[in-house]
């Protein structure tokens, strides 16, 4: 166990990267999750690397889109090799209004895109938002159907996105527990509170049921406890506070 991480695009308003860095090290994170935008330059990445040594931080997960992964396997593999990522997670598309049987195709489609990463032997899977439980009129949610394209498949699960999406979060990551790689801990704000924030919260300020959550994720297969922040209107107030909470919850993943 090697501490909580955090998803460095809840920071991306408050440039530099290096500086973002140093400031979760000494609050006590110790894994960090990147998203495409960080991958895009050169010395961009060169400084996250830089600061990446310097802070001990490691990066076991991270973000690239789907047309990264489908077009340019070979150097999302490079890039995550280069950074020591374990496993790539593809976290939207575009199009997110389709019937059952789009999102049963949209399933294998990404299941055949992660085959060359997978091959390389990192691991692959899916993020998701509240998009994948839209009612189709069917049993079946778009999550289920996108996860069904393979098992080899991994879910990093968004808690907070379950229950904006209508949904248990408990439930879900039980349903999901032997596929989950990485949650995302993030948390809703009480009704027409921190709408400067679109409605998110510091983690453990909100209104998500987190005794429950922690145990049904202890339970689980899920290896990475991500923090995360749509929109903070400050990072350093949202990293202190949310990892002070969450060292409380009774975690055994962190």
């Amino acid at each position: 166990m090697t501490g909580f991480s955090y998803q460095l695009y809840s920071s991306r308003n408050f440039p530099p990267i290096d500086a973002t860095l140093r400031m979760l090290a000494q609050m006590g994170y110790g894994r960090i999750e990147g998203y495409s935008g960080l991958f895009m330059d050169d010395a961009g990445l060169a400084t996250l690397e830089a600061a990446m040594e310097e802070t001990g931080l490691t990066m076991p997960t991270a973000h690239f889109g789907m047309p990264q992964v489908q077009d340019t396997p070979g150097d999302v593999v490079a890039l995550a090799k280069r950074l020591g990522v374990e496993t790539v997670m593809v976290p939207a598309i575009e199009d997110r209004v389709k019937d059952a049987a789009g999102w049963a195709a949209f399933g294998k489609e990404l299941a055949e895109a992660g085959k060359p990463l997978l091959d390389a032997g990192l691991g692959f899977g899916w993020h998701n938002h509240a998009f994948e439980y839209a009612d189709l009129g069917t049993s079946e949610t778009p999550l289920q159907l996108i996860m069904a394209g393979s098992e080899d498949l991994k879910l990093e699960l968004d808690l907070a996105w379950v229950q904006v999406g209508g949904h248990d979060p408990v439930a879900e990551v039980q349903h999901w527990a032997d596929r989950l790689i990485a949650v995302h801990v993030k948390d809703i704000a009480p009704e027409k509170e921190c709408v400067d924030e679109d409605g998110w919260a510091d983690v453990g300020h909100g209104v998500m049921d987190w005794p429950a959550i922690v145990a049904a994720v202890n339970a689980s297969s899920a290896e990475y406890l991500v923090m995360e922040h749509d929109n903070p209107s400050d990072h350093a107030r949202f990293a202190a506070r949310s990892i002070e909470a969450a060292k409380a919850m009774g975690w055994t993943k962190a």
